[in-house]
């Protein structure tokens, strides 16, 4: 985990009086885009799923919206990886409102959070 992912964390699950309650989802959606081929695509994955798109593994493995607002405004951990690097390629929480504040750092792949699933 970054150091950035660390503290993104530590704001998002901070406690104080004017924190907002999150709904953990039972999974959410991801958009991914391949910038050599413009293919792009969804994935709907449940919570701990794995997904392949081109040579990525794509694994949601938590999200989460604020109770009173929409699953759009979804935040989510993702890990990552690439078969042709040794460790993850991401993995750390993305904010669907915000996609470039944590994103995937990749010469051929983009891929972000679209929202929460609520059923």
């Amino acid at each position: 985990m970054t150091r950035f992912s660390i503290i993104l964390l530590a704001a998002l699950c901070a406690t104080s009086a004017t924190a907002e309650s999150a709904v953990i989802a039972k999974g959410g959606v991801v958009r991914w885009l391949d910038k050599v081929s413009g293919e792009t695509g969804d994935i709907e994955l449940s919570r701990g799923q794995l997904a392949q798109s081109g040579r990525l593994t794509i694994q949601l493995d938590d999200c989460r919206y604020p109770v009173d607002d929409s699953p759009t405004e979804a935040y989510a951990h993702l890990t990552i990886m690439d078969r042709l690097m040794t460790g993850p390629a991401f993995s750390g929480w993305m904010i669907a409102s915000s996609p470039a504040l944590s994103a995937l750092d990749h010469s051929r792949y983009d891929v972000w959070i679209l929202r929460c699933l609520t059923e």
